[in-house]
């Protein structure tokens, strides 16, 4: 069983930075994706950004050049910085991990106040 805990959401105001970081545990396939999606009342939840575990990365438009997500294999930990922060950020963002299966973190509220 794979547990993914995510922290470091706040609250922040626009133009500011925030941290999110998803630690896994358990018996977690050496060759995965991590991501983080987020999610937002009445719509549909979606990717924010992705790393593959040799380094590769994706990001949605809206938040390029803004977000960079990163990822220790050691600490099977992926992180995301979000700078530049926008009202429109605000969402519950959740961790992900797809390898043989897919996973999911609980989620984490950022909200960015103008």
């Amino acid at each position: 069983q794979v547990q993914l805990v995510e922290s470091g959401g706040g609250l922040v105001q626009a133009g500011g930075s925030l941290r999110l970081s998803c630690a896994a545990s358990g018996n977690i396939f050496s060759i995965n994706v991590m991501g983080w999606y987020r999610q937002t009342p009445g719509k549909q939840r979606e990717l924010v950004a992705s790393v593959t575990s040799t380094g590769s990365t994706n990001y949605a438009e809206s938040v390029k050049a803004r977000f960079t997500i990163s990822r220790d294999n050691a600490k099977n930990t992926v992180y995301l910085q979000m700078n530049s922060l926008k009202v429109e950020d605000t969402a519950v963002y959740y961790c992900n991990l797809k390898a043989e299966f897919e996973y999911w973190g609980r989620g984490t509220q950022v909200t960015v106040s103008s």
